[in-house]
């Protein structure tokens, strides 16, 4: 549901989210706020999920992304142990294997961080963090490209297609499409 200012492209992100995932955050509740200096956020209710979304100076389709940003980081929390090694040991891998880039920039932020020096890099909170912002901005593409066809960004700071790829298979077997 979206409340305030009506947004069929929210509503569309909304409806390609997959039933696994949907029943991790239960109810998804959405209002839009235009408020200057306002960021979107989300918090757990009786009622499920409630997402309030930045809309000021944004476009459509990007406080649709922002929305399922704030999914992701929900699911994240809904994660089993099992799952949370899994995806610690894929972007343990990744790191391991050199990839320097992201699928977003917070998540690219995150990355860095950890990376920042031998102190940061054997930081388990640090770690955390990081695989956190991974996840969900991987989460959100995963749906985004359910939603609607995308296009990988390229270059040093983006994550390369076969570890968007690797990512999205993993999320597929949790999520499986509708």
């Amino acid at each position: 549901m979206v409340a305030g200012d009506d947004s069929a492209l929210v509503r569309e992100a909304l409806a390609a989210l997959p039933e696994a995932m949907a029943a991790r955050v239960g109810a998804v509740r959405v209002r839009l706020q235009a408020d200057p200096g306002f960021g979107s956020s989300w918090r757990r209710s009786d009622e499920g999920l409630e997402i309030v979304a930045a809309t000021e100076d944004v476009e459509e389709h990007d406080v649709a992304l922002e929305v399922l940003l704030c999914i992701g980081q929900a699911v994240w929390g809904t994660t089993t142990p099992a799952e949370r090694e899994a995806w610690l040991r894929l972007i343990g891998e990744e790191i391991e294997a050199g990839v320097e880039g992201e699928i977003d920039e917070d998540a690219l932020l995150e990355k860095r961080a950890l990376l920042g020096g031998r102190f940061s890099a054997r930081s388990r909170r640090r770690l955390l963090r990081y695989a956190g912002a991974s996840f969900a901005s991987t989460a959100a593409e995963y749906v985004h490209s359910l939603w609607h066809e995308v296009e990988l960004r390229e270059g040093p700071d983006h994550l390369p297609a076969p570890c968007v790829t690797q990512r999205f298979q993993l999320l597929e077997r949790w999520f499986p499409p509708r």
